[in-house]
């Protein structure tokens, strides 16, 4: 107990109460995301500072990842800080006193938080100030994010022509959209599956597509895209308290020549605005295209726009940007560093 402070492990229920009530809170600071990366090779850890009256007021969801008998922490879209900074330096505390009982080598910080938001340059200087590292972000560091929150017609009106044209067509030639169980879950594996040979990408595997759909109930949404009685597309979207989220999707051949993609992303943001949903995340695009968005020289953006055509994220973005959302970017990731001697090897060895 420090002052009127104290730092505690939350139940899992406290936590996605405060995840929920956060301005910044995401998915996948939710507990079911922890519980899904923790079958799947991850240990995941909660802290929280709770207030004198027992209101957490900020906290984090921790993964941690073993190499060679250390670790590395991961805090992916977090932590969810309270904005006072006496407070959320106990949070900070605790965040270290945790990663040196895990054997961290250090703990990656990935704010959700906006390069535009009005804190973000307080914040920078706070995690300045604490000593932590600039990084890249694990999770994409800019989006497209869709305003739900007007009348689905409106919603849809603000699509570009070709994307209208597109789920038209898809409607006219006979794809139809179901929402799929359990039982699905394969026919999406072979989707994704067929899609990552095509576009090189790893997947994930298929009992981990199983175990995320499960775990986020009721608020993951299985949506199947059928021609002729054949599945040719699926997506699988979550929803958290403010916004729905694209992680993963895929389409046969037949699938991409349809505009069956098209039609399963409006049927997702109906379904993420019926959930109460704010906005519709459709999860990353190119990060140049992030930072041309918000340059003001066009010589800097014009060169931006280029580098971004050699980017493998190109193709899914000429996907993301027909559908009416605005481009936003984050702020980078800090590197809590708890083991200064290993974390140049560390880093080398994750990446950014």
């Amino acid at each position: 107990m420090k002052g009127r402070w104290r730092v505690d492990v939350p139940s899992a229920a406290q936590w996605d109460a405060f995840v929920a009530s956060h301005p910044q809170g995401n998915v996948l600071q939710a507990s079911p995301w922890g519980a899904l990366k923790a079958r799947f090779g991850w240990h995941c850890r909660r802290i929280a500072v709770y207030d004198d009256d027992g209101t957490i007021r900020a906290g984090a969801q921790v993964l941690f990842r073993r190499y060679a008998g250390l670790a590395f922490g991961y805090t992916p879209r977090g932590p969810l800080l309270s904005g006072d900074p006496a407070l959320d330096n106990h949070l900070i505390d605790g965040m270290r006193r945790l990663g040196r009982q895990m054997l961290a080598v250090a703990i990656r910080l990935e704010p959700n938080v906006r390069e535009d938001d009005a804190q973000a340059p307080h914040l920078q200087t706070w995690f300045t100030r604490h000593r932590l590292v600039v990084a890249e972000p694990i999770q994409p560091r800019s989006t497209i994010l869709v305003d739900l929150q007007p009348p689905v017609e409106t919603i849809f009106t603000a699509y570009s022509k070709g994307h209208r044209a597109d789920i038209r067509r898809a409607e006219r030639i006979g794809v139809t959209v179901r929402t799929g169980g359990e039982a699905d879950l394969s026919t999406f594996y072979d989707i994704m599956r067929a899609t990552g040979e095509r576009a090189a990408f790893a997947i994930h595997s298929a009992a981990y597509y199983t175990t995320a759909w499960q775990l986020h109930q009721p608020h993951s949404c299985l949506l199947v895209a059928e021609l002729n009685g054949m599945p040719v597309a699926s997506h699988l979207v979550f929803a958290d308290a403010r916004y729905g989220r694209y992680l993963y999707g895929g389409s046969t051949a037949e699938g991409l020549r349809s505009g069956a993609n098209h039609l399963l992303a409006w049927h997702a943001m109906r379904w993420a605005r019926e959930q109460g949903c704010i906005g519709y995340d459709l999860w990353g695009i190119p990060d140049a295209l992030g930072q041309a968005a918000t340059v003001a020289d066009e010589a800097v953006r014009t060169a931006l726009e280029q580098a971004a055509q050699q980017d493998p994220l190109i193709g899914v973005y000429r996907f993301k940007k027909g559908f009416g959302g605005r481009i936003v970017r984050f702020m980078p990731a800090f590197d809590l560093v708890l083991l200064p001697l290993l974390y140049p090897l560390a880093r080398r060895k994750i990446g950014g």
